[in-house]
C-alpha cells in the first residue's frame, strides 16, 4: 500500500508559536505569503486539518485566487482540493465552514469509537473513513487517503496532528514561515506539540531552501528518517 507525498505547511512567531496561548489566530506572514499559500492548496490533492483547527479557527481552506480556480477547473479537477478532517470522535459541527465555503470533495477521518449519531450527520455533508479504535491511526489513514486518489497532501496543522504525522513517519516535507513577532506564553501551541521525541529519537531534517519574503524567512526542509 502506498501513502501520499506529504508536506506540511505553516507559519510561526519567531519563538516558534502557531497562536497565542488562547488558540487565537495571530497575522504572522502577509499578502505575498498568502499567496503562496493559495498556490500549494491549488497543486495539492487535498488539504488536511485536525478537529483542534476546525473548532479554534473554522477555516474554509479554499482556493481564494480566481485564476487559480480556473486552471484546476479546466483541467477536469473541482476548484479546491479536497480537504480533510482529522476528527477521532467525530466532533467536526455540520455548519463547519469547510461544508458551507466552496465546491470539492470533503473527508472526515474518525475512529471506530466515535459516536454513531455524529458519524452519521457528517456522512450528509463528507466522506467519512473509519480508521483506528480509540484514535484515528494516521498510517491505516493515509493508504485510505492514497486509495482514493489522493497522491499530494498538504498539512496545515495543528500542532498536534503535525505530531502525529511527524512522529508516525508520515511527511516528507516541511515549509515554515517564520515571522517578525514574538507570541510567547508557556501553554500556546508551536509547530509540532505531542508528546516530543527523546534526546535519542529526536527527527532529522535537510534544508532544501532558505529565502527572505516580506519581514521573515521562508524554511523549506526534507525530512529524513530516523536512520538516516
Amino acid at each position: 500500500m502506498g501513502r501520499p507525498f506529504t508536506f506540511i505547511n505553516s507559519a510561526m512567531s519567531a519563538d516558534g508559536k502557531i497562536s497565542t496561548w488562547q488558540r487565537k489566530q495571530v497575522r504572522i506572514s502577509g499578502a505575498i505569503d498568502f499567496d503562496r499559500v493559495d498556490q500549494l492548496r491549488a497543486t495539492s490533492d487535498a488539504v488536511m486539518i485536525g478537529i483542534g483547527t476546525v473548532l479554534a479557527d473554522d477555516p474554509s481552506l479554499t482556493v481564494k485566487s480566481a485564476q487559480r480556480k480556473a486552471e484546476r477547473k479546466a483541467k477536469g479537477l473541482k476548484e479546491n482540493p479536497a480537504r480533510i478532517v482529522i476528527d477521532s470522535h467525530a466532533r467536526t459541527p455540520i455548519d463547519a465552514d469547510i461544508f458551507k465555503k466552496g465546491e470539492g470533495q470533503r473527508i472526515v477521518v474518525v475512529s471506530s469509537s466515535a459516536p454513531s449519531k455524529n458519524v452519521e450527520a457528517l456522512k450528509e455533508k463528507a466522506i467519512v473513513i473509519i480508521s483506528g479504535d480509540t484514535s484515528v491511526d494516521l498510517p491505516d489513514a493515509m493508504e485510505q487517503l492514497y486509495e482514493l486518489g489522493i497522491k499530494c497532501l498538504m498539512v496545515e496543522g495543528g500542532a498536534t496532528l503535525n505530531w502525529g504525522m511527524l512522529s508516525s513517519g508520515l511527511v516528507d516535507e516541511i515549509y515554515t514561515f517564520v515571522g517578525n513577532i514574538i507570541i510567547g506564553g508557556q501553554v500556546a501551541p508551536t509547530l509540532v506539540d505531542g508528546e516530543g521525541f527523546t534526546d535519542a529519537s529526536t527527527l532529522p531534517l535537510e534544508m532544501i531552501s532558505a529565502e527572505k519574503i516580506e519581514a521573515g524567512i521562508l524554511l523549506i526542509w526534507k525530512v529524513l528518517n530516523f536512520h538516516e
